[in-house]
């Protein structure tokens, strides 16, 4: 197992130095940077004229090193990473990108694994329920809900949600994580119960999505298991079927789910980022969308890079996972 896992990690190095020529290739294929965006404020919010603007622009440009060519900079970044754990200078924010990051990604990651482990044990457990109670009225419904939660786009949901909220409920706080009085105090029940009343709506929607998918998957493949031979045999012996179901079946429905756990965390985060966006939150999402408009690179080649990264760190937990689970598994990376 150990030498499985360095092998995975060593393999995960060339990914990332691929994932980040191509992310940072991307990034800078529009024209324009952010000195553009400076000269565009300087003339239409502070009246310069746009030879003293340009000027401006392209002293701000040599400054911070936006005039050399693309290679250049890419490898002035990786090397600043690298030797320093230096992200780059966010220009929008005005601070380093790992002060930045360091400020979003935690809320970010703690939303997409609350709504990651709530996907997997709802998810699950109603896939078991629907199974188990195959042409019900309980298996239809639960259907249509998967149905809505795999179909549904969940900005459209996140839409619906602030329209009720704001227009129908009359909630005025959106945008934040807490109440004005409960922005700089101690960590309380109150504190706790008002953030749980912030963030719900974001919570909610990332989790419906994750939730029917685990709910459908699971319920096809334990239908399947349950006509496997092995089953039946067990059910010939005599077990209960509740024994049969959670001991033989369950187990072995398993698999394509604990092999889904490696996208499921960049699925959860593009999940709180869109709805993050739409409700304004101070999380990864609105950050990313405001650092491509203004073409502070630095900072979505680094979000950029988080994601991925988290895509390659799940796959490698999902194969550890499906490892410890089945012992088949086990034997043939062994051998």
């Amino acid at each position: 197992m150990l030498r499985f896992l360095a092998m995975r990690i060593a393999s995960a190095v060339p990914v990332m130095v691929i994932l980040s020529l191509v992310t940072f290739a991307i990034i800078q294929a529009p024209p324009g940077d952010y000195a553009d965006y400076i000269r565009s404020q300087l003339i239409n919010q502070g009246g310069a004229s746009f030879a003293e603007a340009d000027a401006q622009a392209q002293a701000y440009r040599v400054e911070h090193g936006l005039d050399k060519p693309l290679p250049v900079q890419y490898l002035n970044w990786v090397a600043g990473m690298i030797t320093r754990g230096d992200f780059g200078y966010s220009l929008y924010y005005n601070k380093p990108v790992a002060a930045v990051v360091g400020e979003r990604l935690p809320r970010t990651l703690l939303l997409a694994l609350v709504c990651h482990l709530l996907a997997s044990v709802l998810g699950i457990t109603f896939g078991i329920w629907a199974a188990t109670r195959q042409y019900t009225w309980i298996d239809s419904a639960l259907s249509a809900i998967s149905f809505l939660g795999m179909t549904v786009p969940r900005f459209l949901m996140a839409l619906i949600i602030v329209y009720l909220l704001v227009f129908q409920f009359n909630v005025s706080e959106i945008g934040s994580f807490f109440s004005p009085q409960y922005g700089g105090a101690p960590w309380s029940w109150a504190k706790f119960a008002d953030l749980v009343k912030h963030v719900w709506p974001v919570v909610a929607i990332a989790t419906f999505g994750g939730l029917a998918y685990n709910m459908r998957v699971m319920r096809g493949n334990l239908l399947d298991t349950l006509n496997a031979q092995y089953v039946e045999t067990a059910k010939a012996k005599g077990l209960t079927g509740s024994a049969v179901v959670m001991r033989h079946a369950v187990p072995n429905a398993l698999h394509p789910l604990i092999m889904y756990q490696g996208v499921v965390l960049p699925y959860m985060l593009t999940g709180e980022i869109e709805t993050a966006i739409i409700f304004a939150l101070p999380t990864v999402g609105p950050a990313i969308v405001g650092s491509m408009a203004v073409g502070d690179v630095y900072v979505t080649a680094t979000f950029m890079m988080v994601l991925s990264a988290t895509l390659i760190v799940g796959n490698i937990i999902a194969d550890m996972l499906l490892a410890l689970l089945d012992p088949r598994v086990r034997q043939f990376r062994e051998s």
